[in-house]
């Protein structure tokens, strides 16, 4: 069982990326994930009108994280993965000081922008005990799909080599 919490809070995607139309339904005063694709997924996006932007400080930040991991009726799962935005915020902070946290996986892109990003977050998670699981590459390539002829766009290899440089796993890269 998997549960997923879309823990974005300016940004919520999760709900447009899993194509969940739905809204949370409340039980007993706990939200219930909508599931789709077997997968249970809560997140702030289902509460927030699409256009409206979530203007809020850092403590109503972490109240939100705090609410969507405890408000939720998630029931038995054998994973609950976290999509955290990028950076060392408030949502990054609450959820290693609100429940147990496994492993953390980084995403990164090539750029050395957001492989900055990726380096403070596994220090960051360093910090706070939690182990990096790994570093993934997204957007590492692209694959023209009518000749097949690879593109790094947006250069290539960042991931890999801050992975090394931080004696962590690169998972895998992603076109």
């Amino acid at each position: 069982q998997v549960g997923l919490l879309d823990a974005d809070i300016y940004g919520p995607s999760i709900p447009m990326m899993m194509g969940v139309t739905e809204k949370p339904r409340e039980s007993d005063g706990h939200f219930l994930p909508p599931v789709h694709y077997g997968v249970k997924v809560m997140s702030i996006g289902f509460f927030l009108d699409l256009n409206t932007p979530v203007v809020w400080r850092g403590p109503m930040v972490g109240k939100a994280v705090q609410e969507l991991i405890h408000g939720a009726e998630w029931g038995e799962l054998d994973y609950l993965v976290v999509d955290l935005p990028p950076g060392t915020g408030d949502a990054q902070l609450t959820l290693c000081q609100s429940v147990p946290v496994t492993g953390a996986v980084i995403v990164t892109t090539p750029q050395q922008v957001s492989v900055g990003d990726a380096l403070r977050g596994v220090k960051m998670f360093e910090r706070t005990a939690v182990p990096v699981l790994g570093i993934v590459e997204n957007m590492s390539y692209y694959v023209c799909p009518s000749c097949g002829h690879r593109d790094e766009i947006f250069k290539h290899g960042g991931g890999e080599r801050t992975a090394r440089q931080l004696g962590v796993p690169f998972l895998v890269e992603i076109p």
